[in-house]
């Protein structure tokens, strides 16, 4: 399987996509970020696929788009993917907690921490908003790409 890449230039530093053979986005890493993906030898740079996941995050960044309509395909278990799943239905310029991640995938309270752990591991920063997770005092807990990037992307959604 062919993995394609590409970089952009954003307010928050360079992204780097990847995309599977069918053009769907498998992930968005930025650099220093825990777990992030580097490129890889086999790797083929492309361009092509990702026109439109760059015409929108252009638009995200000018504020001109609240919801990304991109196809996704992360990796990731069961658990992962609905915790991932529960972060699309975060809306743009608003936050939640952990807990309440939990509550909508049926977690219990324990699963917080593993809800976390998931959170921190999403592949696909910015386009699947895990910057709008927070703590459960209001703080601003982790973030796979760095606070201060999380403090951006929310002060550009007007948090």
């Amino acid at each position: 399987m062919t993995t394609y890449y590409t970089a952009l230039d954003s307010p928050v530093g360079e992204l780097l996509l990847t995309a599977d053979e069918s053009g769907a986005l498998t992930s968005l890493s930025v650099p220093g970020q825990k777990g992030g993906r580097t490129v890889e030898a086999d790797w083929r740079r492309a361009p092509e696929p990702f026109q439109e996941a760059e015409r929108q995050l252009a638009a995200y960044f000018a504020r001109e788009l609240k919801e990304f309509q991109l196809e996704l395909r992360p990796s990731g278990t069961e658990f992962r993917e609905r915790v991932w799943s529960a972060l699309d239905s975060v809306p743009y310029g608003t936050t939640i907690t952990y807990g309440e991640i939990a509550a909508r995938i049926g977690a219990s309270r324990i699963a917080v921490r593993a809800v976390g752990g998931a959170i921190g591991a999403n592949p696909l920063l910015i386009v699947r908003p895990c910057h709008r997770v927070i703590g459960a005092d209001g703080s601003l807990t982790g973030y796979a790409g760095g606070l201060e990037r999380k403090l951006r992307l929310l002060t550009l959604e007007g948090r």
